[in-house]
C-alpha cells in the first residue's frame, strides 16, 4: 500500500527534516526532495560481490551561481538532497523523478530506500538533453513514494546509514 498525503502529513515531523516548504513538497502520493549539493564524478568506481570489493569514485562539488542557478552539460552528476529522511521500520520508499525533469531530457535515479534508513541521501542526476540543463538550488527534483510493509523490519544497518547528517 502506497501512503498518501493524509498519512504522510501525520508522519512529517519524524519523516523529514530540513524541508524548504513542507506544504509545497507534500504531494498527493509522496514527498518531494530538493537539490542541495551537485557534484561531478572524477574517476572510476568499483563493485564486486562483497562490500570489501566496493570503492566509490571521487567527486568534485560544483558551484551554484550567485543567482542560485547551475548549468549542467550532458552527463551524470551526484546530487545530495537538502532534506534528511527517516524511513519507518514498517515502510520503504522508492524515489522517482518529477515529470518535469523527464520533459526536459533529464532523469534522476535512486535505489530502494530501506526500512529504518536515516540520512541525507544522494541520487544520480543524468542530463540526456544534448543542449544541457539549468537547475536552481532548492529545486524540487524527486518524489519519494512510501510503501507500508506487512510488518516492521529490523531496519537498514549498512554503510550509508546516517550519511550526510
Amino acid at each position: 500500500m502506497i501512503l498518501g498525503k493524509t498519512e504522510l502529513e501525520k508522519m512529517m515531523d519524524s519523516l523529514a527534516v530540513d524541508a524548504i516548504d513542507i506544504k509545497a513538497q507534500l504531494q498527493v502520493n509522496g514527498f518531494e526532495l530538493t537539490a542541495g549539493k551537485v557534484e561531478s564524478f572524477e574517476g572510476a568506481g568499483r563493485i564486486g560481490f562483497t562490500n570489501e570489493e566496493r570503492s566509490l569514485p571521487t567527486t568534485k562539488p560544483l558551484e551554484w551561481g550567485s543567482d542560485g542557478w547551475l548549468f549542467l552539460k550532458p552527463g551524470c552528476y551526484k546530487v545530495t538532497f537538502n532534506e534528511a529522511v527517516s524511513i519507518p521500520k514498517d515502510a520503504c520508499a522508492i524515489g522517482l523523478p518529477r515529470s518535469s525533469l523527464l520533459r526536459m531530457g533529464v532523469s534522476i535515479h535512486t535505489a530502494v530506500w530501506d526500512a529504518g534508513y536515516r540520512g541525507r541521501s544522494e541520487a544520480l542526476l543524468v542530463v540526456y538533453n544534448e543542449d544541457g540543463f539549468y537547475i536552481k538550488k532548492g529545486a524540487r527534483i524527486l518524489q519519494l513514494l512510501f510503501m507500508r510493509l506487512t510488518s516492521p523490519q529490523e531496519g537498514y544497518n549498512g554503510r550509508y546509514m546516517g550519511e550526510n547528517l
